[in-house]
């Protein structure tokens, strides 16, 4: 099944003069809710490794469609520059959920030179206040949730990543989530605080990076269980935990496999793997 659903985007023009221009655009249907993941490497390399990304994208099956969203080396700054054609206020679809991740970036020091993703930590806060903002305002019925900079390991950052890493440190990453905390406090917003979430593992600095940085499927586990834990107690008007979502086509079909004595078939929509029900506990 296809559906077409107009919509429209900008365009250049000679001059630096923007023109708007109708298109049609074919979309695999029936629509789903939208959940957008947005943010730096974090987020684009979410499908790596057991990636959380990737387990959400699981567990949403014939639910939701995951949207990827992720830009490595981006920082607070870059994101907003684009904000608008990352989430255009006039889309012809809004997203029921954006989860966004900035921070370990804007957190690493500055460089002499003035280059680099350091962003100061006031900056950083106002940046994801407008973030918020402009997201929020793109429908009265999208929700947020944003993670916080997880921590990181020094000594497997410098084995194993290059010098362009260095000047980052887990105490640093600490102070950026601590003031997401109380920006989305402030803003009424959910929130993970990931550096914090991580650590409750003992064995943390061993189990939860591929290179110090970026997240094992260890770590991935911690993002899937808060980011559920979250959906599971918000009191949204409609909940977005995957439990709570109504299956894609979950009516009965004669198609199905029949059951032995041949009478009925069994309904596999409503079939959950021993993967997926782990996620509910």
């Amino acid at each position: 099944m296809w559906r077409s659903v107009k919509c429209y985007y900008l365009f250049e023009s000679e001059g630096s003069k923007k023109g708007r221009e109708t298109f049609y655009t074919f979309m695999a249907g029936p629509l789903r809710p939208q959940i957008v993941l947005f943010g730096s490497s974090i987020i684009q390399m979410s499908f790596d490794n057991g990636g959380w990304g990737a387990i959400l994208a699981n567990l949403y099956a014939r639910k939701a469609d995951i949207i990827l969203r992720g830009y490595s080396g981006w920082n607070s700054r870059r994101a907003l520059e684009v904000l608008d054609e990352i989430f255009p206020k006039d889309a012809c679809v809004q997203p029921s959920l954006v989860i966004v991740y900035f921070g370990g970036n804007d957190s690493i020091d500055p460089h002499p030179s003035g280059l680099g993703p350091h962003v100061p930590l006031e900056e950083y806060v106002e940046n994801m206040r407008k973030i918020a903002n402009h997201i929020k305002s793109l429908s009265d019925h999208i929700r947020l949730i944003f993670l916080s900079s997880p921590p990181i390991n020094e000594e497997q950052i410098r084995r194993k990543l290059s010098a362009t890493q260095s000047g980052r440190s887990n105490e640093s990453c600490g102070i950026y989530a601590n003031a997401l905390m109380e920006l989305c406090e402030e803003m009424n917003l959910k929130a993970i605080n990931l550096w914090s979430a991580i650590q409750t593992r003992e064995d943390w600095l061993d189990v939860s990076f591929t290179d110090g940085v970026h997240l094992s499927a260890e770590g991935s586990k911690v993002v899937v269980k808060e980011i559920l834990r979250v959906l599971r107690e918000a009191d949204w008007k409609t909940s977005l935990h995957w439990m709570s979502m109504p299956t894609e086509y979950a009516e009965d079909s004669p198609y199905y496999p029949p059951t032995p004595d041949g009478t009925k078939t069994i309904n596999v929509s409503h079939i959950f793997s021993r993967r997926c029900l782990q996620w509910d506990v």
